[in-house]
């Protein structure tokens, strides 16, 4: 069954319809839950805003025609099931189950030298932050570590 969700604080509120549980997790729960923004409607939510509250509901899939003259929310409210707690709670839990990548920050005098020297003899790529994060941020299981070398103080 699909999911729709309200992400408010104070009078100001967006909200989406209809996610599968896949989407959900993807766009809603792990920015919210890794304290990352979550980007609906024209702006980017986090539960560390002020007054932040994540309402998740659980129905059947609304037609264009539910959807139409502003009255989803109505529509949703009428015919769903608030499922927020239990969502968020199965989510944290299982998060806590996953074992992401080993990270680690080296600091170094030679942060090139000491990358290296770390990668000296390995196949490796070049790939950007973003790429990166999108990796780690996907879960994408072949991640095994992130190393981040930084220039000492």
């Amino acid at each position: 069954m699909p999911f729709h969700i309200e992400v408010a604080t104070g009078r100001r509120h967006a909200r989406s319809f209809n996610l599968t549980e896949e989407e959900l997790g993807r766009t809603v729960l792990d920015p919210w839950l890794s304290d990352r923004p979550i980007l609906l409607g024209d702006r980017k939510w986090t539960r560390n805003d002020e007054d932040a509250r994540l309402l998740i509901l659980e129905g059947p899939e609304l037609s264009i025609q539910d959807l139409a003259f502003s009255q989803g929310w109505a529509n949703a409210g009428r015919s769903a099931t608030d499922v927020t707690a239990t969502v968020l709670e199965a989510a944290t839990d299982g998060r806590r189950s996953q074992r992401g990548p080993a990270t680690l920050i080296i600091r170094s005098d030679s942060p090139v030298q000491t990358l290296a020297d770390i990668v000296s003899g390995h196949d490796t790529e070049s790939v950007s932050p973003e790429k990166a994060l999108e990796r780690i941020d996907s879960r994408d299981p072949t991640v095994a570590a992130v190393i981040l070398v930084v220039q000492r103080d």
